[in-house]
């Protein structure tokens, strides 16, 4: 590791850092849903540009998809930035109450205005560094619109865009600082769309067929399957159309949609089958159609331990996140929404106890990751899903998360959306950066890491090729025809 290089590259991260706080708050004040981020993604895309990056736009079909690119020659380092929000999640800003902006509107419930802008500053600092350097390889930033709930980069990867990829790095928002090896769940996702008959439900109602009866016995008949799957397979459904509002009116339509999880692909297929088995059989049932309408998917996560190991070791190196007593007491008035059982539960599950430095953690009353969790240098279940999985499969990819949020803090929850504009995080978001332009610089400058990474994804994806989870005909927000 270049100790000059990559305080360097910190020192610059620094001096940027009040500009680039400025357009990670404006997103979080656009607050744009997934494939709908056009003012996010333009001005993401402008920031590049300002930068000497060479920006393509509406990839892969999608209108806020974009790539940039600087410097020439090999190898490709991609660094993956999201800029999308959630439905329902509005909430002020700086405060710690359920109090949103406006009712109903949206909200940064997982810190995507974060997530996006830290990636964007690694990369710009990286850029800047080859050039001035006069080093070859190549930096890429990946403007990676709708992972919630939208796959956007498994559609990227589906047309090409990470196919000459060296390896990808990203990052989180998190209660911790810290890399954490984890095996993401692949996941599924399909409208189950019933067609009934309408009836008056007291004067004739043996004439009606009700879709929210097919409905209905639909999710029961999943609840007892729940019993007789894989224990880390994960099944979640919502009512999308109940059939109307009239109660004496049976039902002619009713929507559900399903999330089907499994540690694998191949898993969540099979599960999908006996999903739609029930489906039919609640269709059968009732004297009802049901129509499969495939909506979206993910991989599951493949963890790359060499580029951890690298990352982690960025992140001893650049040492604790300078917090001040305005961020810790924003984070204890935080923290003091949150029940003991989930301040517990975070620190258990993050391992913020095992800590690289061994004064940060005092008596566990810090409302703030003070210090770094150590590495285990091995990787564990983690039962949520994400798009990285799709890219994980095609080049080596690794993350880290930053404490941008107070411990105990949830994701898609009002108090992310609270915390999304704090100092604190802003620091975390920063400190994110650095971590990933030093871990770029690494596999820049070290042959032997990029050699290890590569090695090692080889050997975890011999005899197992990646197959696209999205069929050929659909595009982002499209349907596929029902399955047989």
């Amino acid at each position: 590791m270049d100790r000059d290089a990559v305080a360097a590259l910190s020192a610059a991260i620094e001096a940027m850092a009040p500009d680039f706080t400025t357009i990670s708050d404006s997103i979080w004040d656009f607050a744009e849903l997934k494939f709908e981020e056009q003012q996010s993604s333009a001005l993401l895309a402008k920031a590049l540009e300002d930068n000497g990056f060479a920006v393509r736009r509406g990839v892969a079909g999608m209108e806020t998809a974009f790539i940039g690119e600087a410097g020439s020659g090999a190898p490709i380092i991609a660094f993956l930035g999201e800029f999308d929000a959630l439905a329902g999640m509005s909430q002020l800003a700086g405060i710690a109450e359920a109090k949103p902006a406006a009712d109903g509107a949206t909200g940064h419930g997982c810190g995507h205005n974060l997530l996006g802008v830290g990636s964007l500053m690694a990369a710009i600092a990286l850029a800047r560094h080859l050039k001035t350097h006069n080093l070859p390889g190549t930096v890429r930033y990946y403007g990676c619109p709708g992972e919630e709930g939208g796959s956007g980069k498994t559609f990227m990867v589906r047309a090409g865009l990470f196919d000459d990829v060296d390896t990808a790095l990203t990052w989180h928002p998190a209660p911790f600082n810290g890399v954490r090896s984890t095996n993401n769940l692949a996941v599924l996702e399909y409208f189950y769309r019933f067609k009934g008959i309408a009836a008056h439900a007291a004067n004739a109602a043996h004439l009606g067929r009700s879709a929210l009866d097919a409905v209905e016995l639909m999710n029961v008949g999943v609840n007892f399957l729940r019993e007789h799957m894989p224990q880390d397979c994960r099944v979640h459904y919502a009512i999308t159309d109940a059939g109307g509002k009239a109660a004496n009116v049976v039902q002619a339509k009713a929507e559900v949609l399903y999330l089907i999880r499994a540690p694998e692909m191949a898993q969540a297929l099979a599960l999908a089958a006996r999903v739609d088995k029930v489906a039919r059989g609640a269709a059968m049932m009732t004297e009802t159609e049901v129509e499969i309408v495939f909506d979206t998917a993910s991989t599951n996560l493949l963890p790359n331990l060499a580029l951890e190991t690298a990352l982690h070791n960025n992140l001893v190196a650049l040492g604790p996140i300078a917090f001040d007593e305005r961020d810790i007491a924003f984070a204890q008035s935080i923290q003091q929404t949150f029940t003991d059982e989930a301040i517990s539960s975070s620190i258990r599950l993050y391992r913020i106890k095992d800590d690289v430095f061994s004064n940060a953690w005092i008596d566990g009353s810090t409302p703030l990751h003070l210090g770094l969790r150590a590495f285990e240098g091995e990787s564990h279940f983690r039962a949520g899903s994400t798009d990285v999985g799709d890219v994980s499969w095609v080049t080596p990819t690794a993350q880290c998360w930053t404490p941008a949020w107070a411990i105990g803090t949830n994701p898609h929850t009002w108090q992310v959306v609270a915390q999304g504009r704090s100092p604190a995080a802003h620091k975390a978001m920063a400190h994110a950066a650095k971590a990933l332009a030093a871990t770029g610089l690494s596999l820049l400058t070290t042959p032997d890491l990029l050699a290890a990474a590569k090695a090692e994804w080889r050997e975890k994806t011999e005899g197992k090729p990646y197959v696209c989870p999205i069929p050929a005909d659909v595009m982002p927000g499209g349907k596929l025809p029902q399955r047989a």
